[in-house]
């Protein structure tokens, strides 16, 4: 696999909470925001233990990518699983998602393949409200949208959630078997970690990099904010085609276990050394807004510097 460009092979999306999406023939990106119609589309968190531990955390995790050479791997231990069978929104080939470091930027298409309007793709002629605005989700003036609206209530439970075992526990730390903590983890108590404070966000990331200033962060999340930040700071404006930036990578759940039994311990597990090795895809933010198809071209834009490794957002 390449850490240079890959493909488009499916995107899915899904207007309600269930573990796996439908594959769609095309989404679209909201800068800021996520995927149009998506339930995870938002500034704050929408995934369901990371609202029930606490709603104001950004939301770095706008849209999940899962490379498909994964379904092969696991399709030779005899685990059928299909593009947006994990609750992935863009399934890509040929591109090494997990070594790629955070603040990475994607872009999608070929340049100058299509004409934008104000930054957004157009689709069939209609404009996605400026890149503002998810239909039925949150818009960018008025806070988050009532329908499918962000929050505890009405939304998913808190069982079941983003944890490896047992869900997103909220003082479980990032172990394997105790799920994503917000609190006694990699969190600095009593607020967030130097240098948050200091972060701006730049156009259509206002909002989320706003949510990050405002709330308590983990270190990890406090890193993969900052990563996000600088990446938007890179881009200058010049590219219009739709483009993400990788904060991190998803924390495999139990739920993949009631998807599949025992396909848990083929996505999450401990290399030689005790770290914990996490292989259900990568999570972003929508840099800018735009049509995403099965075949689109993926090009790679690493961020300066040496390379670190993505963490669990």
């Amino acid at each position: 696999m390449s850490d240079e460009s890959g493909t488009v092979v499916a995107v899915s999306r899904n207007d309600a909470y269930t573990f796996t999406k439908p594959n769609r023939d095309s989404i679209v990106l909201v800068a800021g925001l996520g995927v149009e119609g998506d339930v995870h589309a938002g500034v704050h968190v929408r995934h369901r233990s990371r609202v029930a531990a606490d709603p104001t955390q950004p939301n770095l995790r706008q849209v999940h990518l899962i490379q498909a050479e994964l379904f092969g791997e696991v399709a030779a231990k005899g685990y059928d699983v299909p593009a947006g069978g994990l609750g992935e929104n863009v399934t890509t080939l040929g591109l090494d998602l997990l070594r790629l470091p955070p603040g990475t930027i994607l872009r999608f298409g070929v340049a100058g393949g299509e004409a934008v309007a104000g930054g957004d793709r157009v689709a069939g002629g209609d404009r996605v409200a400026g890149g503002d605005r998810v239909a039925g989700g949150e818009g960018a003036a008025g806070g988050e949208g009532a329908a499918g609206g962000e929050g505890a209530a009405g939304g998913e439970g808190a069982a079941g959630g983003d944890g490896a075992a047992g869900g997103g526990g909220v003082t479980g730390g990032d172990g394997v078997a105790g799920g994503d903590g917000v609190a006694g983890g990699d969190g600095v108590a009593g607020g967030a970690p130097a240098g948050v404070g200091a972060l701006r966000g730049v156009g259509a990331l206002d909002g989320v990099l706003a949510a990050a200033r405002g709330a308590r962060l983990d270190a990890a999340t406090a890193r993969a904010a900052a990563a996000v930040a600088a990446a938007a700071g890179r881009d200058v404006g010049e590219d219009p085609r739709p483009a993400i930036v990788l904060a991190g990578l998803r924390n495999p759940c139990v739920q993949i276990n009631r998807f599949r039994e025992g396909l848990l311990k083929e996505v999450l597990g401990q290399d030689g050394s005790g770290n914990v090795i996490r292989k259900a895809g990568v999570m972003a933010v929508v840099l800018r807004g735009g049509v995403i198809r099965p075949g689109d071209p993926v090009v790679v834009e690493l961020p300066p510097g040496s390379r670190v490794p993505l963490e669990r957002v």
